[in-house]
């Protein structure tokens, strides 16, 4: 008997993991896919520069050295930082090495409009010094490794901060890169090239280069402010004005439905539920056209002439939604009367009982409550993208994705579009951790009624 029970927990937990391993490894490519200068290469390597242990401590020191940085790095005047190099070549072959900083863009889409200076207008390259050369063999073939050091200075004085130093190096054909101290970010030209996006990146520079990107390239025209940044924001602000909004309003018309004895008290229930049914993409004309132009001058109440374009008439639009209701009034009828008929006896009213007694007993319906409010606040594109459409300014993070596509799908900057997608869901994922035991509680009590 005992064998076969473990038997059964054995075959349980390994039906579990596999489980586990299914719905999280897509989860876990697309991270390690964000964290690639080309996430679209194949085959898809586990094994990348981005999560070396030895790049990580060669993009710190550099960082530390370009700019006193070791997180985002950088080169400032009066700074000057040290770059070796480790080629095969074969017998009988000269590597021909060449180097140079190359005037490039900071990126595509975005972040090709603004102008920024140029590190080869300021950095000066000295080098590259030969420091060893000695025999090798790589596979079959026979030949040298020659070692080299470059310098890049950074004079002191009056310069600019520059966010990143580009670097290419260029050797004869057949000569092979075989060590350095920061893997290059690239090869071009069938190997002949190795490119450095940035050769003093810190460490969040060079592991997350695409979520760093995100937030600097994507910049107001206008104000020079990070509106990647602006719209994570702006996105947090409105998913907790929804929270709060449908955790008081939500709370008040389910206690009122579950507790309260009032004519037509039915008939509201039924009406609720048969809006549950009814899509959004129904009813969103009449709703933007009340926006637009008010019922009565409602807008003209809030000192504006249309509630387009504004917070205020994507909160009011959405206070408290049907759904919401449902959950809180199935989670009080389960609570015993008994615990507010004792309050009324001692002098109650139902307000009272309502947040001082029945609302501190119902933590797991409100926390479910406000996990699914912020998900679906924070995910929410289709009614945002009708109602927020000028200024880029006030555009919540998924609109903000939407632009991103437009200016950097058509180069083939895929690597920002999916860093991008992927931080978007770290919030959600981070609240759901943190408040689970809430969510599990509330959707599984809320669901039985005694």
């Amino acid at each position: 008997m005992l064998p076969r029970f473990w038997a059964r927990l054995a075959w349980a937990y390994g039906l579990l993991l596999v489980l586990g391993v299914f719905f999280v490894a897509p989860f876990l490519m697309g991270f390690l896919a964000s964290l690639k200068p080309d996430p679209l290469e194949w085959p898809f390597r586990l094994r990348f520069a981005q999560v070396s242990p030895k790049n990580w401590l060669a993009a710190w020191g550099l960082g530390r050295a370009g700019s006193g940085d070791p997180w985002l790095g950088g080169m400032r005047p009066g700074r000057e930082v040290a770059l070796e190099v480790a080629y095969f070549v074969p017998r009988g072959q000269e590597p021909g090495l060449s180097a140079q900083i190359p005037r490039r863009k900071p990126g595509a889409g975005m972040g090709a409009v603004f102008e920024s200076p140029y590190a080869a207008d300021h950095v000066r390259l000295e080098g590259p010094f030969l420091l060893e050369r000695r025999p090798a063999r790589l596979g079959e073939a026979e030949g040298e490794v020659y070692r080299y050091r470059l310098r890049l200075v950074y004079p002191a004085g009056e310069g600019p901060f520059l966010e990143r130093v580009p670097l290419d190096l260029e050797v004869e054909r057949g000569v092979v890169l075989v060590g350095a101290t920061l893997d290059p970010t690239r090869f071009e030209r069938r190997g002949r090239v190795a490119s450095w996006d940035n050769v003093v990146p810190g460490l969040l520079g060079y592991v997350f280069h695409n979520y760093v990107r995100a937030f600097r390239e994507t910049r107001s025209l206008e104000t020079g402010e990070s509106l990647f940044l602006r719209w994570t924001l702006n996105s947090f602000l409105l998913a907790l004005a929804k929270v709060l909004t449908t955790l008081v309003f939500a709370s008040m018309a389910g206690y009122a439905l579950a507790r309260m004895r009032f004519p037509g008290r039915q008939a509201l229930f039924l009406f609720m539920l048969f809006s549950m049914m009814v899509p959004g993409q129904v009813t969103f004309i009449s709703n933007y056209l009340v926006l637009r132009d008010g019922i009565f001058g409602l807008s003209r109440l809030f000192g504006v002439e249309t509630l387009l374009n504004t917070y205020t008439g994507l909160i009011l639009s959405g206070l408290v939604g049907a759904g919401a209701v449902f959950i809180m009034k199935q989670f009080f009828e389960s609570i015993p009367r008994e615990v507010e008929e004792a309050a009324l006896i001692d002098g109650a009213t139902p307000l009272q009982t309502l947040f001082r007694i029945v609302l501190p007993m119902s933590t797991p319906a409100l926390g479910a409550l406000a996990i699914l409010t912020f998900q679906g606040t924070w995910n929410e594109f289709f009614w945002p993208f009708v109602v927020l459409t000028s200024p880029r300014e006030i555009y919540t993070l998924p609109i903000g994705l939407l632009s991103f596509r437009s200016a950097y799908g058509q180069v083939g900057d895929w690597g920002l579009i999916l860093a991008g997608g992927f931080f978007s869901m770290v919030p959600v994922l981070i609240l759901f951790a943190v408040f689970q035991r809430y969510f599990v509680e509330g959707v599984s009590v809320g669901a039985l009624k005694e």
